[in-house]
């Protein structure tokens, strides 16, 4: 008899596909009686056409993948769907040049060219234009990012700077995760199933109209994951458990378009921490569980005169409430609104106009971890944009100018120019150029925060003429100011033949006024039990510049198989005089915590008119600050369409490896963990 666990061998999942695959092609071969199969949009288009496919984050306005003179990818629908992906962090890793690293179950440390952490603070993230970057920490919480999986159209991936369009803190890339409009998820949808990691999983979505102008839909979904196991083979105690719904509304009068969008969810997750490193004066806890829940709405109009000219006003509320592992509760609201226009000037000038506003209140308790001085404040950020594109040949060269002028309540207006031009010689060959400088502008943890971050322990070699434990404790800056950019970049896209064809994309970057770390004289407590505390405070003294190139590569051999690769290497070099530079991932060992190469090479072959396999290969380079190996992974999804709004399948996660570690943490001390093999199965049925 089976062991459990051999049920999850990745040999025996691939021979029981492959028993699955002969026998429903031989299915295929006989007569079929009912409906046609659901046709595959993206699979059936050439690529030729799916460089025409229209995104809108790199100037806020529609413009064909091929004209876009940025590092730009797209994750589509039909991407996400193949890939099996359960999660939107998941679904990032198609792209080339973001690194994304599972640190837990419901942990992530995703960035764009370098500096990641679980807090990563140089990328820009919005869910259909709603900015979910946290100014109180600087970064993104990730287990809060989520909705239907099947209700995304598209995710477009920005690498590099593009503050002159979005502000502050799109340093080193934008993500921005766009849902479908409600006239396009109409009628019912319900998914579920389960696994051995995907414990289990379920949603359900309704669209209907009101009338011929106005769609609506309503989703829930929910699911529970497993715990990880820590590198000593311990439970990590990080089951995760989400609830989560939400609705859109889309009317249409004429030349205007209304939308109402709104979600709710609540998180439910857990942790464990290196009681070594968090051992008295600190908190004696190991595990603990946590909790947080909140909720957004989104209200935009739009109104469209001509392809050139348009009027947008957005707004949106949001509010989440956390009850974190350490016992500390805080809550956080924003308050955002955004208005454009887009008008043609003469005949060679294509302008794109602004203003933002947005507002950030918060309120923390403390506890014997963490504590902010004052415990509640409201921020606010003042912004202009413009921006003109400017045809100097006619569909052959173009000049983009622009500008973003940001005023914070921390270092006041920042200046973020852009410069990018576009020549295309022919229909086949496209060659962009850009210089832009962006700024990260400080959290409010950077300037009001206490944190204890570490107990050091008794201080090697002098335990015993001095045998106290040493508390690092990180004090803000109220004088800490904006890290800054100056990125080149470069790049190039060819269309062999309408089936083939390959985007290159280098790039050089060079950082001044990062953050980094400097140390106070020690200073002693005799508190039970006694201990020394050693001050660190927060500088902008490093700087550092990296470069890289990123490649992919799109060929469809078959009508019914479509290959994508791509690689990214990154080289980083961090300047740091700071005595803390060789134990800081976040700035001074920055250079040892991003992976130097990065190779992802997916397979989407339809092996008939109901049957699909998907393979998707990894390989990820080693990270050095945390000692982590290089690894090489697969995925697999098997799907079988019986009937034609039904859907079976089976997917294989991380195949070539039974555990491997991906990252750390690197503010808490939680225990490593080992990402588990996983196999899950489930359907979908829409009607």
């Amino acid at each position: 008899m089976l062991n459990p666990a051999q049920l999850f061998h990745p040999k025996l999942f691939i021979v029981l596909a492959l028993c699955w695959l002969a026998n429903t092609a031989s299915a295929e071969n006989k007569s079929i009686t009912g409906k046609q199969p659901v046709s595959n949009p993206f699979l059936d288009l050439s690529i030729e056409e799916l460089m025409k496919v229209e995104v809108t984050s790199a100037s806020r306005h529609s413009q064909k993948l091929s004209e876009v003179p940025s590092a730009i990818f797209v994750i589509t629908q039909d991407d996400i769907r193949r890939s099996g992906a359960t999660s939107i962090p998941e679904a990032l890793r198609m792209a080339p040049g973001v690194e994304v690293a599972r640190i837990g179950t419901d942990k992530w440390a995703i960035s764009i060219r370098g500096f990641n952490g679980r807090f990563a603070d140089k990328l820009q993230v919005m869910m259909d234009g709603r900015s979910v970057y946290n100014p109180l920490f600087a970064g993104v919480q990730w287990e809060q990012q989520d909705t239907l999986m099947e209700d995304i159209e598209r995710i477009e991936v920005i690498r590099g700077p593009n503050a002159a369009v979005w502000g502050a803190n799109a340093v080193n890339g934008v993500i921005n995760i766009i849902t479908k409009k409600a006239a396009d998820t109409q009628g019912a949808l319900i998914s579920g199933g389960g696994g051995s990691f995907e414990r289990g999983f379920a949603g359900a979505r309704y669209g209907g109209k009101i009338n011929d102008d106005t769609h609506y839909r309503f989703y829930v979904k929910g699911f529970t994951r497993d715990h990880m196991k820590t590198v000593t083979g311990e439970n990590a105690n990080d089951a995760w458990h989400q609830a989560r719904g939400g609705f859109r509304l889309d009317h249409a009068r004429g030349i205007d378009l209304f939308t109402v969008q709104g979600d709710i969810f609540y998180n439910a997750f857990g942790d464990r921490l290196d009681k070594s490193q968090l051992s008295a004066p600190i908190i004696q806890a190991e595990t603990a569980r946590g909790h947080n829940e909140g909720g957004n709405i989104r209200l935009r109009w739009d109104r469209k005169f001509s392809e050139k000219s348009a009027i947008m006003l957005q707004t949106y509320y949001d509010r989440v409430d956390y009850r974190l592992l350490t016992s500390s509760i805080f809550s956080a609201e924003s308050f955002d609104i955004d208005l454009q226009h887009r008008f043609p000037l003469f005949d060679k000038h294509d302008v794109t106009w602004g203003a933002n506003y947005r507002l950030y209140h918060n309120k923390v308790s403390d506890t014997e971890l963490i504590s902010f001085s004052p415990r509640e404040q409201t921020n606010h950020l003042a912004s202009a944009y413009i921006r003109d594109e400017i045809t100097l040949l006619p569909e052959r060269l173009r000049l983009n100018l622009g500008s973003r002028f940001d005023h914070n309540d921390f270092t006041g207006m920042e200046i973020q120019p852009n410069a990018r031009l576009m020549w295309t010689p022919d229909n086949q060959n496209s060659i962009w150029m850009a210089v832009s400088r962006a700024v990260r502008t400080p959290s409010r943890a950077e300037n009001d925060i206490q944190l204890n971050t570490r107990t050091l322990g008794a201080i090697p070699g002098l335990s015993a003429l001095l045998p106290f434990p040493v508390l690092a404790q990180l004090n803000g800056a109220s004088n800490f100011n904006a890290e800054k950019l100056i990125a080149y970049e470069i790049g190039y896209r060819h269309q062999f033949s309408p089936q083939a064809s390959i985007d290159i994309s280098a790039f050089y970057n060079d950082y001044s006024q990062l953050r980094d770390l400097s140390v106070g004289l020690p200073l002693f407590h005799a508190s039970f039990p006694p201990h020394l505390i050693l001050p660190v405070g927060l500088t902008n003294k490093a700087s550092g510049h990296t470069h890289g190139v990123e490649t992919s590569i799109e060929w469809k051999p078959h009508d019914k198989w479509r290959l994508q690769s791509s690689y990214s290497y990154l080289n980083m070099h961090i300047h740091s005089d700071s005595p803390l530079r060789r134990i800081d991932p976040t700035t001074g060992s920055a250079d040892k915590v991003s992976p130097q190469h990065q190779v992802s090479v997916r397979s989407n072959y339809d092996l008939s008119e109901k049957l699909q396999l998907n393979l998707w290969l990894r390989y990820v380079s080693s990270v050095d600050f945390y000692r982590i190996p290089g690894y090489v992974t697969m995925d697999a999804k098997l799907v079988h369409r019986p009937l034609k709004n039904v859907e079976l399948f089976v997917v294989g996660q991380n195949l070539f490896s039974q555990n491997h570690r991906e990252f750390s943490a690197d503010f808490l001390p939680s225990f490593p963990v080992y990402i588990p093999r996983g196999v899950y199965a489930g359907a979908e049925w829409q009607f």
